[in-house]
C-alpha cells in the first residue's frame, strides 16, 4: 500500500485510520489492557504500512493509549485504581461544567431528542427485548454526554473528551457485571439530567450529573 509522502493527504488519511483501526481493536478487546505490543503486530491488527503505524504511537502516547517501555516495547494502559480516578475526575470536570451551560442554551428539539431516545430504550427494557439493547443503550448513553459537551463549541474540550472516553470504556470493559442489568438505574440517572435541562435548572443539572459520574466511579472501583 502507498502512503505518500508525510503531510499529504494521503498519509494523514492512512494515519487517521491507523489510530481508528487500533481504538476499535482496543474496545473490542481484540488488544488486551496491559499487553505489550510491537509496531508490526500493530501493522497486522490495523492492516496499514509500517510507516503509519510509526507516525500513529506519538498520537497514542500523548493521549495516554500506549506506552513505551524501556526494554519491553510498547505497552496497552492497564485498568488500574490510577486510571479510574483519573479518568473519572476529568469527566467529572469536564461535564459538570459543560452541564450548567447546556441547562442554559441547549435546543429544545434536541433535548427532546434525547429524551425520547432514553424513553425508547427503556420501553424496550421494560417489554424485555433483549436483541441489541445493550448497544442501543450505550449509544443513547453516549448521545447525551456528547451532547453536552459538543454544545460547548470547543473543538479541542470534544476532542480531549473522546480520548477520555476511550479510558472510560476500557474500564467498563474490564466489568464482569452485564451491562443490560444496569439499564434502568443508568438510564435513570439521565432522566434526572433531562429533566433538569428541561427546567433550564443549570444547579440542579450540575448536581445530577455529578450524582451520576459518581455512581459511575463507584461501579468501576468495585470491578
Amino acid at each position: 500500500m502507498s502512503e505518500g509522502p508525510a503531510g499529504t493527504p494521503e498519509a494523514l488519511k492512512l494515519r487517521e485510520q491507523a489510530y481508528v483501526g487500533y481504538t476499535r481493536s482496543l474496545l473490542a478487546n481484540e488488544i488486551k489492557p496491559g499487553q505489550f505490543i510491537t509496531q508490526r503486530e500493530l501493522v497486522a491488527i490495523t492492516g496499514l504500512p509500517l510507516g503509519a503505524i510509526r507516525e500513529l504511537v506519538p498520537r497514542l502516547e500523548a493521549e495516554g493509549l500506549i506506552r513505551t517501555a524501556p526494554h519491553r516495547g510498547m505497552q496497552v494502559p492497564q485498568v488500574d485504581i490510577n486510571l479510574v480516578r483519573n479518568a473519572f475526575q476529568f469527566r467529572l470536570f469536564l461535564e459538570e461544567a459543560a452541564v450548567r451551560i447546556f441547562a442554559r442554551s441547549a435546543p429544545a428539539g434536541l433535548v427532546a431528542t434525547i429524551r425520547q431516545r432514553h424513553e425508547a430504550v427503556l420501553a424496550r427494557h421494560n417489554a424485555g427485548e433483549d436483541a441489541g439493547l445493550m448497544e442501543e443503550a450505550e449509544a443513547t448513553d453516549l448521545l447525551l454526554h456528547e451532547a453536552v459537551i459538543d454544545h460547548l463549541g470547543n473543538e479541542i474540550v470534544s476532542n480531549a473528551y473522546r480520548v477520555n472516553w476511550i479510558k472510560i470504556k476500557l474500564i467498563r470493559l474490564a466489568e464482569t457485571r452485564l451491562y443490560v442489568t444496569m439499564i434502568p438505574q443508568v438510564m435513570g440517572e439521565h432522566m434526572k439530567i433531562i429533566e433538569a435541562v428541561e427546567r433550564r435548572d443549570e444547579d440542579a443539572a450540575a448536581h445530577a450529573m455529578a450524582d451520576h459520574i459518581g455512581i459511575a466511579r463507584q461501579r468501576a472501583v468495585n470491578i
